[in-house]
């Protein structure tokens, strides 16, 4: 299923799968969320550990991680 602006409603764990396909790794993890990061360009997002992320957060993961909306879903392999 997909929302408005074309992108799946997904898991935490689906989302950080695709930033791992994206080139980024895992910093460290809190209780609810996983800081992930790449060092060349130096990036960083926070990425929610939940069953289903809410509609709008995708959306400001993609745009923190320098990627496009086609990209990111080129990683989720759907």
């Amino acid at each position: 299923m997909q929302n408005a602006a074309g992108l799946p409603v997904i898991s935490g764990k689906e989302c950080v799968r695709a930033l791992i396909k994206a080139g980024f790794y895992i910093r460290r993890r809190k209780p609810s969320h996983i800081i992930m990061g790449r060092d060349v360009p130096f990036v960083q997002t926070v990425v929610p550990d939940h069953t289903t992320i809410d509609r709008g957060t995708p959306r400001v993961i993609i745009k923190e991680a320098g990627l496009t909306v086609e990209e990111f879903n080129k990683y989720l392999d759907r």
